[in-house]
């Protein structure tokens, strides 16, 4: 018998719309103005940025693929994880090389992929029951930046926590600390993390991945301003800006931004608010943070980690880590 796909809503009827209305608020009166990465991923966003993943310019996903399926073995020997918890999950399709490895080890018998998007837990958690029968997907409905919402170790132990793709670099350095302090919280002995992170490189190469030459990434970036207009009656042209793609050495982290090429104002009736922007001022819209290996290592010792295992790509562009709470 199939075990079954269920899917537990932890967010308020209210959660999107008051979220976004407190970011925007917030982001947009702030100097500089700023807005979440989070708010991207509606779905045409969500279509944009898997064709990003797939532009040559965009090493990232292929050196995260190539340094899990290089080492997936061992971290599955490592943990003995019967349960992955995946946050953040979107589509699942790295952590199938995760699942791929804990079931030949015969340990795996659940998955909980964590998001704010139910169109994507239902459509990858339908997959992955289909293609792996004997696996139990127990879908969650979450924000995890507000609630990890993992589940109980007592009967899903040892729990495997992935947090792929290098989200971790869309938060700052008091977001991250808060963050990781959170997580290690939630975690027990025999829990273990597997962190997938970019790292400093050539600023060039950086900035072609964050500015394609098919303007792929200028588009999912001026999008937000499509969710905006339609999610808040907003009255953003997103003719009016242009993509900008930028290394911040000081801070060694890529930032997208939206540059204003005129003088420029939206109204956001909801918030009564209304946004004006000089020419060539910039709203950034992301933050990606690009890591050193003993920063990090201190980082996430300070939290409350140690890291076991450091794997890269083999151009060292990409690094997946397995690291382990600390007593």
């Amino acid at each position: 018998m199939t075990p079954p796909y269920s899917l537990d809503d932890r967010l308020p009827a209210d959660h999107y719309a008051g979220a976004l209305r407190e970011d925007v608020a917030a982001g947009l009166t702030a100097s500089p103005k700023s807005l979440s990465p989070k708010w991207f991923y509606d779905a045409r966003g969500s279509v944009l940025f898997d064709r990003i993943t797939r532009l040559p310019e965009y090493y990232l996903t292929r050196a995260e693929r190539m340094a899990l399926r290089a080492h997936a073995a061992d971290i599955a020997e490592q943990t003995g994880a019967r349960t992955v918890v995946e946050l953040g999950s979107g589509s699942s399709e790295k952590t199938r090389i995760l699942l791929d490895a804990l079931a030949a080890a015969g340990t795996l018998e659940r998955y909980v992929p964590i998001d704010v998007s139910s169109t994507a837990l239902g459509e990858a958690g339908q997959a992955l029951s289909r293609d792996y029968p004997t696996l139990a997907v127990t879908a969650v409905l979450a924000d995890f930046e507000h609630e990890l919402a993992l589940p109980p170790p007592g009967e899903t132990g040892p729990r495997l926590v992935a947090f792929l793709g290098s989200t971790l670099g869309n938060f700052d350095t008091g977001q991250r600390t808060a963050f990781l302090s959170r997580l290690r919280s939630a975690l027990t002995g025999g829990d273990a993390l597997v962190l997938g992170v970019d790292l400093v490189k050539d600023p060039a190469m950086m900035i072609r991945a964050y500015d394609d030459q098919q303007g792929v990434t200028a588009e999912f970036d001026k999008n937000l301003l499509t969710v905006l207009n339609r999610e808040l009656n907003a009255d953003f042209q997103p003719g009016a800006f242009d993509h900008r793609a930028v290394w911040n050495a000081e801070q060694e982290r890529m930032e997208m931004r939206l540059r204003a090429r005129v003088a420029t104002s939206a109204k956001i009736p909801p918030l009564d608010l209304a946004v004006d922007f000089a020419r060539g001022e910039d709203l950034r819209t992301e933050i990606s943070v690009k890591f050193r290996r003993e920063p990090l290592t201190a980082e996430l010792a300070s939290a409350g980690f140690a890291v076991e295992q450091w794997w890269t790509d083999p151009q060292e562009r990409f690094a997946v880590l397995l690291a382990l709470p600390t007593a």
